[in-house]
């Protein structure tokens, strides 16, 4: 059925404006992805601070990495249905709102309140990729998604230096009225540039697969960030995960029944999606072991006989190469999928992480050693991230693509939190005693490089598995799902005049 879609009031229209619309949504995408790391700094000071305990303040990266996840696929699939410009301008509202809560309370639970919102807003990623393939001419969609999606890991390289130098300098508050002002920012922009895609999925939302699904994600995550406080065979471990199996379970049995699903679990099940998720949860685990073991080690203190005794803005700044490495390697990953696919440019990249892991293992000794092992993992990961929004679209229909994205964007962020429970239980058991304190042993540090390494070379396993590269061979058409009529955008020309 073809419904065009009626332009969004306060759309900008014309093609002086379309060439901003890349740069606009990056930005938005990098500073959603600032805002996940900007407490890091911060969290050592955080219970003298406001008061709370040492596990309180945990919360404040816990519950973005909860609301994050529950929030990136369904805003994505309400997205497809309700346009994603509106959805869009809706996360950023909430980004906004959230950091104004933390910049006005030194009260824990006001700032985890605050957190919590502004881990919703790490839809804007999925949803920013899915209007670039909706708006832009054929010829500028990887090299645009490239940039789009390797702001994840360009903002969180640049996100804790820039923390480190605002909490050094400045009241701790600063930092959140300046993400309130970015999301006030972005929110403008979108309004002003960005245009309301005609691309529209049909159905009614599923509400009841939406609950089920935010049960399923918070039981699985909160066991995996808790487990190691709590212990891994703790009744409260054991059984949030043994209540996220029968949760899942009926979640799957309603969603394959329903009309029109928050997660079409049939085309998730194509080899093409399936293992491209899989590949991305193993990248998400290889790249955060190096966000979040660079600056813990160069900090640890010399009398642990290899720690540097940095400071936490030298720490910080040891990311800030691999993060402008991530922005200048981003149209070189949308090159290679664009000639050889790009099942080839993540495999390429699964190679490369697991080589800079082993410069890390046999270079630890050495400021700028430490820095070019981090940053050759992070060019491995503007490749990866560049990668897998193109091999997700490649495979779903167009009227699915926010939800896809979305769904690949959570695959990313429970290797992540699989990745910090790894660190953390590493770095607790393997230890001595140094100057008498309890430290990580240099061997932790190395463990933990070897088990990011295999999580890279599982990941090239999991790519090298994927269908051909061929356009179409996974993707369902549209309307192939029960409910699933769409509206269809207007003609390349048309499009490319409304951006």
């Amino acid at each position: 059925m073809m419904v065009p879609a009626e332009p969004a009031p306060g759309t900008t229209s014309g093609p002086a404006r379309s060439r901003f619309v890349v740069p606009v949504l990056a930005f938005c995408g990098m500073v959603v992805a600032v805002m996940q790391t900007l407490v890091v700094p911060l969290l050592p000071h955080v219970p003298e601070l406001t008061g709370a305990s040492a596990g309180a303040a945990g919360w404040l990266v816990t519950v973005t990495l909860l609301t994050g996840a529950v929030f990136t696929p369904v805003l994505g699939r309400v997205g497809d249905m309700y346009g994603k410009r509106r959805v869009l301008l809706a996360s950023l509202g909430v980004l906004a709102l959230g950091s104004v809560l933390c910049a006005v309370s030194s009260d824990i639970g006001v700032l985890i309140a605050g957190r919590g919102l502004q881990g919703a807003a790490l839809a804007v990623i999925p949803l920013g990729i899915s209007i670039i393939r909706d708006e832009l001419p054929a010829e500028r969609v990887l090299p645009s998604i490239a940039l789009m999606s390797s702001t994840l890991g360009i903002g969180a390289a640049i996100g804790l230096p820039l923390a480190a130098v605002v909490t050094d300098h400045f009241d701790w508050h600063t930092m959140f009225w300046a993400s309130a002002a970015l999301g006030l920012l972005d929110f403008l922009l979108v309004l002003w540039i960005v245009p309301e895609s005609a691309v529209r999925s049909r159905g009614r939302f599923d509400v009841p697969g939406t609950l089920g699904l935010a049960a399923l994600l918070v039981g699985v995550l909160l066991a995996i960030t808790q487990g190691s406080g709590w212990g891994w065979t703790s009744a409260p471990t054991l059984g949030l995960l043994g209540a996220s199996v029968a949760v899942g379970l009926l979640w799957a049995r309603y969603e394959l029944r329903t009309p029109s699903p928050i997660m079409d679990l049939r085309v998730s099940a194509r080899p093409a999606v399936l293992l491209t998720n899989v590949a991305a949860l193993l990248i998400g685990f290889s790249f955060y072991t190096n966000s979040l073991v660079t600056a813990q080690l160069v900090q640890e203190p010399t009398s642990t006989g290899y720690g540097l005794g940095a400071s936490l803005v030298v720490s910080g700044l040891c990311l800030l190469p691999g993060g402008l490495a991530m922005v200048a390697l981003s149209p070189l990953s949308a090159r290679i999928s664009a000639s050889y696919g790009p099942r080839t440019a993540l495999a390429v990249a699964a190679v490369v992480m697991t080589l800079g892991y082993v410069v890390r293992f046999f270079t630890s000794h050495s400021l700028w050693l430490i820095v070019s092992g981090a940053t050759v993992v992070a060019c491995g990961t503007a490749l990866a991230y560049s990668a897998l929004p193109a091999l997700v679209m490649r495979a779903v229909p167009v009227s699915e693509t926010a939800s896809a994205n979305g769904l690949n964007t959570l695959m990313r962020s429970v290797g992540q939190a699989c990745c910090s429970a790894v660190v953390t239980a590493v770095l607790a058991r393997v230890t001595f005693v140094a100057d008498g304190r309890t430290a990580p042993t240099l061997h932790a540090y190395l463990l933990i490089f070897l088990i990011a390494a295999g999580a890279a070379l599982a990941a090239l396993v999991a790519t090298l598995l994927l269908p051909s590269d061929r356009p179409g061979r996974d993707a369902p058409r549209d309307g192939d799902r029960p409910g699933g009529t769409v509206t269809v955008p207007p003609p390349a020309s048309a499009a490319r005049g409304n951006a």
